[in-house]
């Protein structure tokens, strides 16, 4: 009888838990949504007055990110990103941590960076090539 209630115990607890994961928190944008989603590893980074972008690198693919200096503020940010030869991937919009990620399919091509928080911003030129 007492193990019943264990199980039963922590299946509510499991249940409990799964329920705040899914129902808790501020609704965020899609971007901030998946937060650190870049994979692979960062091969450069872009700093201006009011944030940076991080540009990774993950076998066939090139990801973006442009991140605020001031997290928790709300504010435009966007970024973008482009193999050449393709057309440029964006992410644009008000967010309080970060725009992005957006990767795009890059072997064998240059890409280009842009980012921008608030009114200052950042480019890359052609890397990666």
């Amino acid at each position: 009888m007492e193990l019943m209630k264990r199980r039963l115990l922590n299946a509510l607890a499991v249940a409990t838990a799964a329920g705040v994961l899914v129902l808790g928190g501020p609704a965020v944008g899609h971007a901030e949504a998946a937060a650190g989603a870049c994979a692979g590893a960062r091969v450069k980074t872009y700093g201006f007055a009011t944030g940076e972008i991080r540009v990774h690198k993950a076998r066939q693919y090139v990801c973006a990110q442009t991140v605020a200096k001031r997290a928790g503020v709300r504010q435009k940010m966007r970024v973008t990103i482009q193999a050449r030869g393709s057309r440029a991937a964006v992410d644009s919009g008000v967010y309080t941590r970060h725009a992005g990620p957006v990767k795009v399919f890059a072997v064998n091509r240059c890409v280009r960076v842009t980012g921008s928080v608030g009114a200052k911003g950042a480019s890359s030129g052609w890397i990666l090539c």
